[in-house]
């Protein structure tokens, strides 16, 4: 299976409490609820499709927790992401969790744990908010591709998307479009180490 890290960002890289200001206050965090102003039928459509392409949820406890506590309360019969979220497998990756709630639910300890799990035959094992395993799947290289939702804010605050300490990884640009609102929608395979190079003089890239 490839894993795909889908995360909703804002313009400066935070990546906390994206659906309501009361989602995620850890930390002291205020300012949650900066997506929702941006969602549109383009949005949900294009999320939609990402979410139809999973076979299975990686998450980490934190995200765990939250969406096996909001999702199952979810029963709009017209809400596009329900019947997805709540009958795709979840695996969620913890050393303290002994069994899940929200079926149905494995539990992995380490990130050789998902290595093994993503040699599996398969689609995408996506990576909804988990920020930190995100991260830390990033820097063991084995995200295959990144999908954000930019929006166009900049809050100031807040837990960013990439921000734990790491070496540089490299990303090419596959799929990109705007949606009515504002909301950038990017994708990325990722290329292993990030190329550096030395500046040459503009001639030189003519």
């Amino acid at each position: 299976m490839r894993i795909v890290l889908t995360e909703f960002v804002t313009l400066d890289g935070v990546s906390q409490g994206p659906g309501s200001p009361s989602e995620d206050t850890s930390d002291g965090f205020t300012r949650g609820g900066w997506l929702v102003p941006y969602i549109d039928e383009l949005f949900v459509r294009r999320t939609t499709e990402w979410l139809e392409r999973a076979d299975g949820l990686l998450l980490g406890r934190r995200t765990y927790d939250a969406f096996a506590r909001d999702w199952p309360e979810i029963t709009d019969p017209d809400d596009p992401y329900t019947q997805r979220m709540n009958s795709l497998p979840k695996y969620v990756v913890s050393t303290t969790l002994t069994a899940g709630t929200w079926y149905p639910t494995t539990v992995l300890r380490t990130i050789d744990d998902v290595e093994e799990l993503k040699r599996q035959d398969g689609g995408e094992l996506q990576i909804h908010g988990s920020a930190r395993l995100g991260n830390a799947l990033l820097k063991a290289g084995a995200v295959d591709l990144v999908r954000l939702a930019v929006a166009p804010t900049v809050l100031g605050s807040g837990r960013r998307l990439f921000e734990q300490p790491g070496d540089a990884a490299g990303l090419r640009l596959t799929a990109q479009e705007v949606t009515p609102s504002g909301l950038l929608l990017l994708e990325y395979e990722t290329v292993g180490a990030a190329p550096v190079a030395e500046y040459e003089g503009v001639t030189a890239y003519l």
